[in-house]
C-alpha cells in the first residue's frame, strides 16, 4: 500500500472531475492515492488527466496501442505495481493481446509486429533505469519506418512524462511497488 507523507483528500472533499479520477484508479487498482495526493494541486492534477492524459495520451498523433504499449514496458521496467495494474488492461483495450503482454519483456522472440518491436526498444532505451539510453541510428531507422518523425517526438515525450512521473510517484509514495522495483 502507498503511505505517501503529503497530506490525502478524501474522496468526498474531491471535486467532481477528481472524484472520477479516484474511482477509476480504486476501480483499477484499489489504489487512488495518487489522486488524493494531487488533489492538493488541484491544477496540476488538472494538467495530467486533462491535458496530458485526455489530449495528448489518449488523444495525439500516435495510435493508442503504442502508446499503451510503451506505457506497459516502462512500468514493468520500473516495477510500479499500481501502474502495472492499469497498464495491463488499458494494453488490452488498445489491442495488445495477452500473449504480447506476457512476452514484453522479450519482444524479440515474441509475436510483435516491426512497429511494435521498436516501440518496446524505445521504451527500453527511455526507462529510468537506463542510464546509457540513446536514440541511436539502427533504433531510429526502426522507428522511422513506422512513424514520422513528429510521432517520433510525441512518443517519446509521453515516455518522459510518464518515467518522470513514475519517479514522483516513487518518491511521493504514491503508488505500490512490484518486489522487484529498482527503487525500493
Amino acid at each position: 500500500m502507498a503511505n505517501s507523507p503529503l497530506q490525502r483528500i478524501p474522496r468526498e472533499n474531491l471535486s467532481e472531475s477528481a472524484q472520477l479520477a479516484w474511482d477509476h484508479l480504486k476501480k483499477l487498482t484499489n489504489e487512488p492515492t495518487f489522486v488524493e495526493v494531487f488533489a492538493n494541486a488541484p491544477e496540476m492534477l488538472d494538467f495530467i488527466m486533462n491535458q496530458f492524459y485526455a489530449k495528448i495520451f489518449f488523444g495525439g498523433k500516435v495510435e493508442q496501442k503504442y502508446k499503451q504499449l510503451a506505457r506497459l514496458r516502462l512500468s514493468q521496467i520500473h516495477g510500479c505495481r499500481t501502474c502495472n495494474k492499469q497498464n495491463v488492461p488499458g494494453s488490452l483495450e488498445a489491442g495488445i493481446t495477452e500473449e504480447q503482454v506476457e512476452q514484453v519483456d522479450n519482444v524479440d522472440a515474441g509475436p510483435f509486429s516491426d512497429a511494435e518491436k521498436a516501440v518496446v526498444k524505445f521504451a527500453e532505451e527511455m526507462a529510468l533505469t537506463n542510464h546509457e539510453g540513446k536514440l541511436n541510428q539502427e533504433l531510429y531507422d526502426q522507428l522511422h519506418a513506422h512513424f514520422s518523425d513528429e510521432e517520433i517526438c510525441e512518443l517519446g515525450s509521453v515516455m518522459a512524462f510518464i518515467g518522470g512521473f513514475a519517479k514522483l510517484a516513487f518518491v511521493m509514495d504514491l503508488v505500490e511497488r512490484e518486489d522487484y522495483c529498482p527503487f525500493n
